[in-house]
């Protein structure tokens, strides 16, 4: 068996010599990849954590102010109810 071609074994060392050379820049591009990825689901849960706080204040306040009118409206119908007794 004859020796191997020259122009195939240079094509093959600056195929190798490429791969080798790309391989730094891959990862760094895979490492960026990544970390965008996981900054964008934190904003994206930072986002959702923050929209279900804000309906859980709101309902807390419709508690809150629901409880105020009925503690009104208890004053008020129990005033009356007094009244209404002591003329009796």
């Amino acid at each position: 068996m004859s020796g191997v071609n020259a122009q195939i074994t240079d094509s093959i060392t600056q195929v190798n010599t490429k791969v080798v050379g790309e391989t730094p820049a891959m990862a760094m591009g895979n490492l960026l990849m990544s970390t965008n990825q996981a900054l964008s689901n934190s904003a994206h849960n930072s986002t959702s954590a923050q929209q279900q706080a804000s309906i859980t204040m709101q309902a807390a306040t419709v508690q809150g102010i629901n409880s105020l009118m009925s503690i009104g409206s208890s004053v008020i119908g129990r005033s009356a109810e007094n009244i209404i007794e002591k003329d009796d």
